[in-house]
């Protein structure tokens, strides 16, 4: 028992190796046994049991005759959380469909009840958005500040109070959208069709375009 809790501990120090310090990155061979049983101050008996532990939760794949490598599909996420592609997708699904519950009526409400300075900023940040992808920067903070500001401008506290799942949802999008070419114009498409209804002041147009907008991103993201 004590030496299954020491191989766990050496688990989570690796994954701290991954994870916070990058020394690893995916697709990346960890050092031979030899050496990184010495620098962790463990056996190699107990480092192997490690490897195993990581290699069972998807973290590391052990290529006979080759060595331990960072699965290319690990993906790091901004808390120096680690998630497999297949992890992001099965997440991203149940986020995306909590999108589609809240996000085509807080399109319709914004619409509605918008100021027309909210209104502006909302263009603004879609075509920040639009700017960041021609640039091909990381546009996950205007993707979050554009749904924000939606949001904001239903001027319902509790529309508000969902955004962490809003969050949550387009960060994983921003994501698996990066080697989708289709994925990232249909965004800025998308985006610009509920920009220009909600400068409109048309509802039910906002509403539709928000909903295909989500349906498009399942679609294109294959998380459907």
């Amino acid at each position: 028992m004590e030496k299954r809790r020491l191989s766990d501990s050496v688990a989570d120090d690796i994954m701290t190796l991954i994870a916070i310090e990058k020394r690893f990155l995916p697709g990346e061979k960890l050092p031979n046994e030899n050496e990184l049983s010495q620098e962790l101050g463990i056996s190699r008996t107990t480092l192997r049991e490690a490897v195993r532990i990581l290699a069972t939760n998807g973290v590391l794949e052990i290529r006979r005759g080759k060595g331990t490598f960072v699965r290319d599909e690990v993906i790091i996420d901004g808390q120096g959380g680690l998630e497999t592609l297949a992890q992001v997708r099965a997440n991203a699904r149940d986020l995306y469909e909590m999108r589609l519950i809240f996000e085509p009526e807080a399109a319709y409400l914004a619409a509605v009840r918008a100021s027309d300075e909210e209104i502006r900023r909302i263009l603004a940040l879609g075509e920040k958005i639009e700017t960041e992808i021609q640039d091909k920067s990381d546009r996950t903070g205007a993707e979050r500040a554009f749904h924000k500001a939606i949001a904001k401008a239903t001027h319902n506290e509790f529309m508000n109070r969902l955004m962490p799942v809003i969050y949550q949802a387009v960060d994983k999008g921003v994501r698996l959208s990066e080697e989708k070419e289709k994925a990232v114009s249909d965004t800025v498409t998308d985006h610009k069709l509920i920009m220009e209804f909600l400068e409109k002041r048309n509802p039910e147009g906002a509403r539709n375009a928000m909903r295909i907008h989500i349906l498009h991103a399942i679609s294109e993201l294959g998380i459907g």
